[in-house]
């Protein structure tokens, strides 16, 4: 009997033990973490693959044909407007200059001896010496005379023009890449295949491919909020093929005004500058394309938002009785490490974002700001 009364004795005392601690639990806040949020404006942006192309191209062609004497550039390095870049065995070209100045010459002669006629003919009529006949004649003499000589002066020019084409300059400054014709090697005129391809690429384009969904997007946005996207920052920036981000941003010159009906897409183009010449044409990047202005988001951090069975959003806070309430989230995207949240949360919230797994909703916790990293 003594024993009976010992065993109930200790388990009362362990069952009053147990209720006070458990009393003191619910009187005593649980401590979290939190963050009081703030609402902004935010801009959303589209990350779209895009593909480098050079601000200008051009394949060098020799205009006339031969045999090329000379490479007067260097593979892989820049050139002017204007440089030389192969040199074409010119011996026949100077031939034909030379025989266009002793045409030139000889219609200068001709048209000389036909004007000292011409005037002769005309002295003999007014003496009745000569017919008008005659004199017509000259006149047409001294005409063909004049037009040989015009003949002859363009086909010198032309010879000239050949001539000096069997220097073949840059169409255009930037850079030049290997040569595709060596020294002996015989050219035509006007070939398919080009000596050297030069490429301007001081400055690139990003041409980038649009959905039919951020087209549609934007276009409702511009439709039903204007001033909204006025203050759109234009800016562009893009993350390289390495992952690095590119230290120059680019702005948007043009876009397609129409959807590929194959691909569903629609062409933009954006300039970048390239001083360094890091980036080079072919490659592939993604652009980061500024598409939509949410007015009044809020920034949460990541570790304070959490998903429900159904894979919604949610997040705790502390109402202004210390006490924990749940908020379901609608949530348009990331920037940085915080969700964009445009319902659920509102500015002067208290986010929970550390202690979340030692309470519940209702319960009491006593909250400290987070401090700013």
């Amino acid at each position: 009997m003594f024993r009976t009364r010992c065993f109930v004795f200790m388990s009362l005392t362990v069952l009053l033990s147990s209720m006070t601690s458990a009393a003191q639990a619910q009187s005593n806040p649980v401590p979290v973490t939190v963050v009081t949020l703030d609402a902004e404006d935010v801009t959303l942006f589209s990350e779209l693959p895009g593909r480098v192309a050079a601000l200008g191209v051009a394949e060098v062609r020799p205009q006339v044909s031969g045999i090329i004497v000379e490479r007067l550039f260097q593979e892989g390095g820049t050139v002017k407007d204007g440089d030389a870049m192969y040199r074409i065995d010119d011996d026949v070209y100077d031939a034909q200059v030379q025989q266009s100045t002793a045409n030139v010459a000889q219609a200068e002669a001709r048209l000389t001896a036909a004007e000292k006629e011409e005037k002769r003919v005309a002295e003999l009529l007014l003496r009745n010496v000569a017919s008008q006949q005659a004199v017509d004649s000259a006149v047409a003499e001294r005409d063909a005379a004049r037009a040989a000589l015009l003949v002859a002066k363009a086909q010198l020019q032309a010879a000239k023009i050949d001539l000096q084409h069997t220097v073949v300059r840059a169409p255009l400054a930037g850079r030049v890449g290997r040569a595709l014709a060596t020294q002996g090697a015989l050219v035509t005129a006007q070939q398919a295949e080009p000596l050297a391809v030069i490429r301007q690429i001081d400055k690139i384009y990003v041409d980038v491919a649009v959905s039919t969904q951020d087209v549609l997007r934007f276009n409702r946005a511009l439709v039903a909020r204007p001033a909204a996207l006025q203050s759109l920052d234009p800016t562009v920036t893009v993350t390289l093929a390495d992952g690095s981000t590119f230290d120059q941003t680019g702005t948007v010159l043009a876009a397609e005004p129409q959807v590929d009906p194959q691909t569903g897409v629609s062409v933009l183009r954006i300039e970048f500058p390239n001083p360094n010449q890091i980036v080079l044409p072919g490659m592939y990047v993604t652009a980061h394309l500024p598409i939509e202005v949410l007015q009044g988001a809020v920034l949460a951090p990541q570790q304070g938002v959490g998903r429900n069975r159904r894979g919604q959003p949610t997040a705790m806070i502390v109402d202004d009785n210390n006490t924990v309430a749940e908020r379901l989230l609608t949530v348009r995207g990331t920037q940085g490490d915080k969700w964009i949240v445009t319902k659920g949360l509102e500015a002067g919230d208290k986010l929970i974002v550390e202690g979340l797994q030692k309470i519940g909703v209702g319960a009491t916790v006593s909250p400290t700001e987070k401090p700013e990293s």
